[in-house]
């Protein structure tokens, strides 16, 4: 099976979603992205189906018993997941997945999606790097950049679990090997 899932992770504040956007709009013919659904608030610029399906906690719950998702985690107090129902779409399209998802989640569909997974993981510079990204976006109290640096240190223990690993140190040199990896893998991307 031909790789249809391009599932990248990286501690908050390392770059993966800028990276994954970069991605998007570079293939957009051929790729989409999958939006996850979360327990978690949104922030005031998120909208509902574009950049999460937000979700109660009892009726991610329920989406679970039911076996809605091909991947789900607990991950900072809140559920993330991705749907089957929006893999399975972008499939019957023949559509590369795009996921930004935590390392829970990458290991997960690497067991369900083995063959079909290309696994990228994004590296911040240091964990000092990583505090400063944090605090510059200006989105997080002080007990949830904490939470997230403590988090960060226990994913960079697990890029070893990934494919390929990439320090986003600068934003286009890690673009241009993002997109690099990503051709290797898939090369009928760079047919148009």
């Amino acid at each position: 099976m031909k790789k249809k899932l391009v599932v990248i992770s990286a501690p908050s504040g390392a770059g993966k979603t800028t990276l994954c956007k970069r991605l998007l709009s570079e293939f957009s013919e051929h790729m989409v992205l999958s939006v996850s659904s979360t327990t978690r608030p949104p922030r005031s610029n998120e909208i509902n189906g574009r950049d999460y399906y937000f979700l109660s906690k009892k009726e991610f719950e329920r989406e679970i018993a039911n076996g809605f998702f091909a991947e789900w985690a607990a991950v900072h107090d809140h559920y993330y997941g991705t749907s089957i129902r929006v893999l399975d779409d972008a499939f019957a399209k023949n559509k590369t997945v795009v996921l930004d998802i935590d390392v829970q989640g990458a290991a997960s569909l690497k067991t369900s999606y083995r063959e079909a997974c290309l696994t990228v993981f994004v590296a911040p510079p240091s964990l000092d790097a990583l505090e400063e990204r944090l605090r510059k976006r200006n989105q997080d109290s002080e007990e949830t950049i904490r939470k997230r640096l403590k988090n960060a240190a226990k994913e960079m223990s697990r890029m070893d679990e990934f494919e390929h690993t990439l320090i986003n140190d600068h934003l286009d040199q890690a673009y241009s090997s993002l997109k690099e990896i990503v051709l290797q893998h898939i090369p009928e991307l760079e047919s148009d």
